[in-house]
This record gives structure tokens, sequence and C-alpha cells, in this order.
């Protein structure tokens, strides 16, 4: 399958796609740190998934993607807490990620149902 098809890739893009956009309000204080933290630890779950559906090995990678999603939980969250974004634009971005860890977690229980054969 092709990785830009896969419904956890394209949701983890729309919510880089909202950061982007987002990070334009945001103080510059909070822009060039947390805003640029929070759209390389989504481009680096962007890959993680890339590299988990192009590759046997699938676990570690998944592992690792899930990690990503915990950082981009709490970056967000402290964006809502730092009053730069409001509860609405938190709760739509907070709704996208749940739905790509539950994606994760049920590839990776997949990947490993799998390995385990």
């Amino acid at each position: 399958m092709i990785y830009d098809n896969l419904p956890v890739y394209k949701a983890t893009y729309d919510l880089l796609l909202m950061i982007f956009r987002l990070n334009r309000n945001f103080q510059r204080d909070y822009r060039y740190t947390l805003g640029e933290n929070v759209k390389n630890e989504l481009i680096n779950l962007l890959v993680c998934i890339y590299n988990a559906n192009s590759n046997s090995e699938k676990a570690p990678i998944l592992a690792k993607a899930r990690e990503h999603v915990v950082v981009i939980k709490l970056q967000i969250r402290l964006l809502m807490d730092l009053k730069q974004i409001s509860l609405k634009q938190y709760a739509a971005a907070a709704e996208i990620i749940e739905s790509v860890s539950k994606q994760l977690a049920a590839w990776h229980k997949s990947s490993d149902k799998l390995r385990s054969c």
C-alpha cells in the first residue's frame, strides 16, 4: 500500500497542516520554539509511518511513532495552556491525535500478531 493513502498518514498530515496554519498566530516567543518543535515532531511521525509501511519489522518503528504521539499531545496541550491556541482549536487537534494514536496502536498490535505466527 502506498504510504500517503494510509488513513493514519492522512490524519497526521492534516494535523501538520493545522499546526502550520495556527503557527502564524503564535506569539514570537512560541512560534520559533514550541511551534517549530511541534512541526518537527509531526514530520518525524510521518517519517515513522512511511518507514513502518515499507519495512517488514514494523513493531520497533511503530513504538517510536507512538512515542512521537505522546510528545505531540504534550506540546499541543502546552500551546493551549500558554494561550497560543483556543480550546476549540485544541479540541480539534486532540481529536486528530486520538485518532492517530488509536490507529497506530491497532497497527502495532496487528504487527505483533503477525510476527508471533
